[in-house]
């Protein structure tokens, strides 16, 4: 492997995916085909393009959420080794997500009864975080988000659509991976929930944290990407 592919915190090379339809004759659906995509630490990587085109397939795949038709997705692990996402044991992807590769999604999952303010600290406590300072850090990115503190206490999952999304990413980011996927982050904010979603996604690039999101606001990735790519529907296998 070169010098130059060893670099990139994350190199995707030739990435397709189909669907197969079991339920229609096996029939095959395009997913995305040949991506390529190239990030170092620190850098921010937008995925754009209608809806359908792809994007969201695109991040599930390097997750590994997904299984590739063909290509690579090559991670440098921490310790400087580089791995195959598309190709290694699902034991070593299972470790990579509990480490150092983190997907962010739109919408909240959670079980029910659990506290905002605990559904945060979580992640800070599994890397050994006392439970005081876990909780105080959530409170902390809870307030920077605009949650109220009023609702710290109560399950998010009886909060609106937009708060939700502001505990989902302030669970996912709050311990963050080296590597982190992020699927629509502003999608249902307003304007100054939004701007502080991208001000805590500069903090994390700062720090030396390598994110790939999709974004739909043209004014947003000039604000915080580093590179863009778009992804069209008229890519065929």
């Amino acid at each position: 492997m070169s010098d130059r592919v060893q670099q990139y915190k994350l190199t995707v090379s030739n990435l397709s995916k189909s669907f197969k339809l079991h339920n229609r004759g096996g029939t095959r659906v395009h997913g995305f085909a040949d991506i390529h995509l190239r990030l170092q630490c620190g850098e921010l990587l937008a995925l754009s393009g209608p809806s359908g085109a792809g994007k969201s397939s695109i991040l599930k795949t390097i997750f590994r959420t997904y299984l590739a038709d063909r290509g690579s997705v090559l991670f440098r692990r921490g310790d400087g080794s580089t791995v195959d996402l598309v190709s290694c044991k699902e034991s070593q992807v299972l470790d990579l997500r509990k480490r150092e590769i983190a997907f962010v999604t739109q919408f909240l999952k959670i079980l029910p009864r659990i506290s905002a303010l605990d559904t945060v600290a979580h992640p800070l406590i599994e890397i050994g975080e006392t439970e005081e300072n876990a909780r105080e850090q959530a409170r902390n990115m809870l307030d920077r988000l605009g949650i109220r503190r009023e609702l710290f206490e109560l399950s998010p999952l009886t909060f609106s659509g937009g708060e939700q999304q502001r505990v989902n990413i302030a669970r996912g980011i709050i311990a963050p991976k080296e590597l982190i996927l992020l699927d629509e982050p502003t999608a249902s904010l307003d304007q100054k929930s939004s701007n502080v979603v991208l001000e805590l996604l500069g903090d994390l690039k700062r720090r030396g944290i390598a994110m790939v999101a999709i974004f739909h606001d043209q004014k947003k990735i000039d604000l915080i990407a580093d590179h863009a790519v778009t992804v069209t529907r008229e890519e065929k296998q």
